[in-house]
């Protein structure tokens, strides 16, 4: 007979306009995790998560108590990190917080972390931060890194002119570095999709959109809108470079979807970026990390690639050698499956007991 957890998401987790990366791991995991043994009951929370209001608060708490006592219960990180009533929740059941961006600076997260019987986390990166800014013991601290599909290589370009940025247009994606950059090697030939969604700072949209429009870029630079899988994919197939310009980032999963079709990255060296860029299977970097907020650096490296064509061949073979090595959904379903059994097998569902 097959364990039973309690999964706890946002309510639009399949909601088209609001594709993300968690929303994504959270899907697979779901899909993913009864092929090693568990059977998935699914909760949907509504309410504006991570800014709920009294009645999301009310309704979270009410669906809380509706699991029976004892029960493992995984609850994505963006319910959890505002979550205060699973403090109390976790007295009696084994909440396990699934972790996609941790924020232990926030009072709510922290006292929810504490209290958790485990934490997951996508990342080497997070898995340190929240062991170093909460009190929550290294052995109860996990990490299960996102997969990705077996993929096709991208097509992409001779020029190596297809550029594409994966994420919703905001502060913390750094789109306005990207802009500024792009604007400086306008004297080359190539072309930017920036895929994703850009109702989260729709003033910020405005401004990038303006910034174009004067750099004489209206035309080469196109805000998409979010994408649905099969879109995105289309574009990843005809895409020639990745470029992740983000000012936080706790794994990167638009870069490991790059790896997969053979695309190189130019990223930000900020959180678990490094993490997903890794390295082929003869050390080579497929791609380059630069430092947060790095204008002139970024533009450089776009110059170099858009005019070296060896540079691009040699990041080509090995983000492919890369891509082949970059772990599938059912191993991040098993690490997870894995956890939640030693939890699960614990005597008592409260850190204190462990």
């Amino acid at each position: 007979m097959k364990a039973s957890v309690h999964v706890i998401v946002p309510a639009g987790i399949d909601d088209p306009n609001r594709p993300s990366g968690g929303n994504v791991y959270d899907r697979r995991l779901c899909d993913e995790l009864p092929a090693w043994g568990w059977t998935v009951r699914e909760h949907l929370a509504p309410g504006a998560w991570p800014n709920p209001d009294l009645s999301d608060r009310e309704s979270f708490a009410r669906l809380l108590a509706r699991i029976p006592d004892d029960a493992v219960v995984l609850v994505d990180g963006l319910i959890a990190s505002a979550a205060d009533a699973l403090v109390t929740a976790a007295q009696r059941l084994r909440v396990i917080v699934l972790l996609h961006m941790p924020d232990a600076t926030e009072h709510v997260e922290t006292a929810v972390l504490n209290a958790a019987a485990g934490v997951i986390t996508t990342s080497q990166w997070s898995r340190e931060r929240v062991i170093a800014g909460t009190d929550v013991a290294a052995d109860r601290v996990w990490v299960a890194v996102p997969g990705v599909d077996p993929s096709d290589r991208a097509v992409g370009s001779t020029s190596g002119g297809n550029l594409l940025v994966v994420g919703p247009v905001t502060w913390a994606k750094g789109h306005d570095v990207l802009v500024a950059a792009l604007a400086k090697v306008a004297d080359l030939e190539w072309h930017c999709t920036c895929a994703g969604g850009l109702d989260l700072a729709p003033d910020l949209a405005e401004t990038l959109a303006a910034a174009a429009a004067r750099a004489g870029l209206a035309d080469r630079i196109a805000f998409t809108g979010p994408l649905s899988r099969s879109d995105l994919a289309a574009c990843r197939a005809q895409a020639d470079l990745l470029i992740s310009p983000s000012r936080r980032e706790s794994y990167g999963m638009a870069v490991i979807e790059a790896l997969a079709c053979g695309i190189p990255v130019i990223a930000t060296d900020v959180g678990g970026h490094g993490e997903a860029l890794g390295r082929a299977s003869d050390g080579t970097l497929p791609g380059l990390l630069l430092p947060m907020d790095d204008i002139g650096g970024l533009a450089a490296v776009l110059r170099t690639w858009l005019t070296d064509p060896e540079l691009r061949e040699q990041w080509r073979r090995s983000a492919e050698s890369r891509g082949r090595n970059l772990p599938a959904w059912s191993e991040t379903a098993r690490t997870v499956a894995n956890a939640l059994q030693e939890i699960r097998m614990k005597p008592g569902s409260t850190p204190a007991q462990f």
